[in-house]
């Protein structure tokens, strides 16, 4: 077993008992040697995963994709909307191209805390022996927690494991669009907070085991674009991984008149995020996803590559009723050939 530091053994009792609901961090060195790279984003031209027929739970929207792979097949928790209630679904691939539905896992319950609206829009990781599923429920929403051994059969959490911050918080008003990423034994979660004055940006918490989450104090870590940016109206659904010495966060941005774009950033300590230009990395290259690309998932692919799973829609809407259905790109990070630190 391994052995750690008394002061750590301390920082985890405190954390998981959670008695320290903020705390100042960083996450760890990314891996690597710093490079400096191009970003390069290429769509399908068509959606892998299409909204289902009238009367389905996901005939109006098929959206937020958030993938786990387990041994030789990949599960797709997404989120399926039917014209009044959001609910997450499941579908099923060997190869993330071809999906089978496998139909309806999660649906809200107005009985409890979550209402009648919404029990989706999540994030999936495979932690502690079964599925762990982060979603936003509630009107207005917060983030819970629901486990599976199976990616079928569902067990909820009596309670919001992400709450609303304290007056006056830049997450006062709402907790929603989870992400989480394991790095070594930490949980990360990236997640969308909304304050009194609505504005909606990006903050951060840590957790060692899924369910008592330590918040940033310095939250937000990343803030609206200036006016006439694609994302000076809100940002949302974060996904982040490392690559190439960085870490990487792909947004969605959403500007004036309710498009929505992805944005891309990069942080050596996935707290201080640079953007890297202040236009989209990625707007609707097709009709089917020409007024709405969100909901980026990011996994490894080959080569250096990496492969995007994300949302799309041709009717703009910070919401719903976009005509949703999910796509498929991959990522390249082109290098520039010198490393980072021969430049400084």
């Amino acid at each position: 077993m391994r052995s750690f530091p008394a002061v750590v053994l301390v920082a985890t009792a405190l954390l998981l008992a959670g008695c320290r609901p903020y705390a100042d961090f960083v996450l760890p060195k990314p891996d690597g040697v710093r490079r400096d790279v191009r970003p390069r984003i290429e769509a399908n031209a068509e959606p892998v995963l299409q909204r289902g027929a009238a009367g389905e739970f996901d005939s109006v929207d098929a959206l937020n994709p958030s993938l786990v792979r387990r041994g030789e097949q990949w599960f797709n928790f997404y989120s399926g909307f039917d014209g009044k209630t959001w609910h997450t679904g499941l579908a099923t691939s060997p190869d993330g191209a071809v999906w089978t539905k496998q139909g309806k896992i999660l649906s809200p319950d107005s009985s409890t805390w979550e209402g009648n609206y919404i029990a989706a829009n999540g994030s999936a990781r495979w932690f502690n022996g079964e599925f762990y599923y982060w979603y936003q429920a509630g009107s207005p929403p917060r983030i819970g927690l629901a486990r599976s051994k199976d990616g079928r059969t569902w067990r909820k959490g009596a309670a919001p494991v992400v709450p609303f911050g304290p007056r006056g918080s830049w997450d006062e008003r709402a907790t929603a669009d989870p992400y989480v990423i394991q790095v070594r034994d930490v949980l990360y979660l990236y997640y969308l907070g909304e304050d009194r004055a609505r504005r909606q940006r990006l903050g951060l918490a840590r957790s060692l085991d899924g369910i008592h989450w330590e918040k940033l104090r310095g939250s937000p870590v990343l803030g609206l674009g200036m006016a006439g940016m694609f994302d000076e109206n809100g940002l949302g659904e974060p996904a982040v991984w490392q690559a190439a010495g960085w870490w990487w966060m792909l947004y969605t941005g959403r500007d004036r008149g309710e498009t929505r774009r992805i944005g891309i950033v990069r942080s050596l300590d996935g707290v201080r995020w640079e953007r890297l230009k202040e236009t989209a990395l990625f707007a609707g290259t097709a009709a089917w996803m020409s007024r709405v690309v969100c909901d980026p998932h990011v996994e490894p692919g080959q080569n250096g590559s990496f492969r995007i799973w994300f949302g799309g829609g041709s009717i703009p809407h910070p919401a719903e009723n976009i005509a949703g259905a999910i796509g498929y790109a991959t990522l390249d990070l082109m290098p520039t050939d010198i490393p980072a630190q021969q430049k400084q």
